[in-house]
């Protein structure tokens, strides 16, 4: 064979040209967008570096001067450097993880095994679906006014516990520095299983019925099926389930607040509440915009690590 011959199928393998009208189509529909995308870019860059440039000075509204003129009060980074040392803070940090530690796992289970219930067919299920799926669309404040009723210590659920164990009960929940974060767990975990229950049943309900079938039909039994079958097939909607908790956990705001106040002292005081107190009340601005972008950037690595699970999951564990 001559070196100017070319073999079957290489004029296939060539890069495919594309023709001049769809280049100018794609031309046209990038000029056509470009102003929304520079408005998006804009109402999404903008607020980031007005923060980042307040975080670096001491600027506050009772300075008298607007935020443009944040330089004259310049720090540099004594906002990042104060925040290392700032026991209430890392406080706030430790307790906002304790309820993630603790609720997200829990909400997680609790919405598995009731999904997994409604894969089968059963009597009422259509009005147990509706009554599950209530506390997820009560408003948080409305909730946390619910539980604030629920947890007094002549409430309902010591009215509960005094019935079951005979005796009267009048446990001041909102009034101990632990029980009131329990309390808020539990409030937590009432209003925010059914969010997680409803991704990780459509999960459920997306994986192919014959694949289940034919393992029936091989003898397998249901723990074999769950585990072999239904749980690799919604590793993605477990991950995208379980991220979007915990980011929502570190925005945990209304119902500890109208529950708690982030009391009693600072004992239910999450980094929402810190944030809120430092704003609203010494008027730090400078350093709370160091504290919301160090917050931004942690939840964007979680946010990026659960994208690359994902992508791991998609293509069957590897990365």
């Amino acid at each position: 064979m001559s070196a100017t011959e070319t073999l079957p199928g290489a004029a296939a393998a060539a890069p495919r040209t594309i023709p001049p009208v769809d280049r100018e189509s794609r031309r046209l529909g990038f000029r056509l967008t470009l102003p929304t995308q520079l408005l998006v870019l804009f109402i999404a860059g903008f607020p980031l570096l007005m923060q980042l440039y307040i975080s670096l000075t001491d600027w506050s509204p009772l300075d008298g001067v607007g935020w443009w003129k944040a330089w004259e009060s310049w720090n540099s980074f004594a906002n990042y450097t104060d925040l290392l040392e700032d026991r209430r803070w890392w406080g706030a940090l430790w307790r906002t993880f304790i309820i993630m530690l603790v609720c997200v796992p829990a909400e997680f289970l609790l919405a598995l095994g009731l999904a997994t219930l409604f894969m089968d067919d059963f009597p009422g299920k259509r009005i147990f679906y509706s009554i599950l799926l209530m506390p997820m669309m009560v408003v948080p404040a409305v909730a946390g006014y619910m539980f604030f009723m629920l947890f007094q210590s002549g409430g309902p659920f010591n009215g509960i516990l005094s019935a079951l164990t005979g005796m009267d009960i009048r446990i001041a929940w909102l009034s101990d520095p632990t029980l009131a974060l329990v309390a808020v767990m539990i409030a937590d975990i009432w209003q925010w299983t059914p969010l997680m229950f409803l991704i990780l049943l459509a999960g459920l309900v997306g994986v192919p019925e014959d694949q289940l079938k034919a393992a029936t039909l091989l003898g397998a039994n249901w723990r074999q099926r769950f585990f072999t079958i239904m749980l690799p097939r919604i590793k993605t909607i477990m991950v995208i389930a379980l991220a979007i908790r915990v980011i929502e956990i570190f925005k945990i705001f209304d119902t500890l607040y109208i529950m708690t106040g982030g009391g009693p002292g600072v004992a239910t005081e999450t980094i929402s509440v810190y944030i809120y107190k430092v704003t609203t009340q010494d008027l730090i601005w400078g350093y709370v915009a160091a504290i919301a972008l160090v917050i931004l950037i942690a939840l964007s690595v979680l946010a990026v690590f659960a994208m690359k699970r994902m992508e791991a999951a998609k293509n069957g564990g590897r990365a």
